[in-house]
């Protein structure tokens, strides 16, 4: 029981560096056309609001200290 809990952990815990690996970086996303419109902090990394035409997205952001940019754990639409 304590085996499984301990392996399920660490593959949580190992989530949010494969999504670092794989979230589009804020610069493209900014270079692709998208503004900034607002923040928000939050306890996963602080909130982004991009608008791109009428569309409005919130992306979270992570960065580490080694990291050389920011990238987005995940971005959603807000409808």
């Amino acid at each position: 029981m304590i085996r499984a809990l301990v392996t399920g952990f660490l593959l949580v815990a190992g989530a949010p560096l494969a999504a670092l690996a794989q979230g589009p970086k804020v610069q493209s996303l900014l270079a692709e056309g998208f503004t900034v419109v607002g923040t928000v902090p939050s306890p996963i990394g602080p909130g982004l609001f991009l608008q791109k035409g009428d569309k409005l997205f919130v992306c979270f952001v992570v960065e580490t200290p080694t990291s050389p940019e920011l990238s987005t754990r995940y971005c959603k639409p807000v409808h």
